[in-house]
C-alpha cells in the first residue's frame, strides 16, 4: 500500500507565525495555516489540522461505508458525509481534539434504514481514520434521504 506525504513550512512563533501546508503526494495545492485563525471561529481563508482531519475522516468513512453497503446487499447511489472536528483546551494543558461528529445522509437501494444505520456504525468503527483517532469521541448521525 502507498504512503502519502504532506509538508508544512512554518515561520515565526505560535502566536504571530504562519505557515503553508502542501499536499505533496497529490500536488493538488498548498494552503495557508496560522494558529490565531485556527483558534478563531472564522478561518479567514486558512485551513487547520482539524479541517484536514475532517476531510480525511469524511472521505475515509464514505469509502468504507460504500463498501459495507455493497457487502450488505445494497447499492449506494449517493452518500453526503460531513465531519465536524472540534478543538478545545486539554485539562492537562494545551489543546486537544474534543470530538468528531460524523453525519451521513445516504441514497441507497436494497437496504432499509436499519440496515443503513448498521452499515454506518460498522464504517465508523472500521474506517482506518476512525481507528487512528480512537482517543477522540466520535459520534454518528446516519439516515437515508
Amino acid at each position: 500500500m502507498p504512503t502519502r506525504t504532506a509538508r508544512t513550512a512554518w515561520n515565526g512563533s505560535l502566536e504571530t507565525g504562519s505557515g503553508q501546508v502542501e499536499l505533496t503526494s497529490s500536488k493538488v495545492g498548498t494552503y495557508d495555516v496560522s494558529f490565531p485563525k485556527r483558534a478563531a471561529d472564522d478561518a479567514g481563508g486558512t485551513t487547520s489540522p482539524e479541517e484536514l482531519i475532517a476531510a480525511a475522516h469524511s472521505s475515509c468513512f464514505a469509502m468504507q461505508l460504500s463498501a459495507l453497503i455493497a457487502q450488505a446487499g445494497g447499492t449506494p447511489q449517493s452518500l453526503e458525509v460531513t465531519a465536524d472536528v472540534s478543538l478545545g483546551p486539554d485539562p492537562a494543558g494545551g489543546f486537544r481534539l474534543t470530538g468528531i461528529a460524523l453525519k451521513v445522509v445516504g441514497e441507497v437501494e436494497g437496504l432499509d434504514e436499519a440496515g443503513f444505520v448498521q452499515a454506518a456504525d460498522d464504517a465508523k468503527a472500521g474506517c482506518p481514520v476512525s481507528k487512528a483517532l480512537t482517543g477522540v469521541e466520535i459520534t454518528l448521525d446516519a439516515s437515508l434521504a
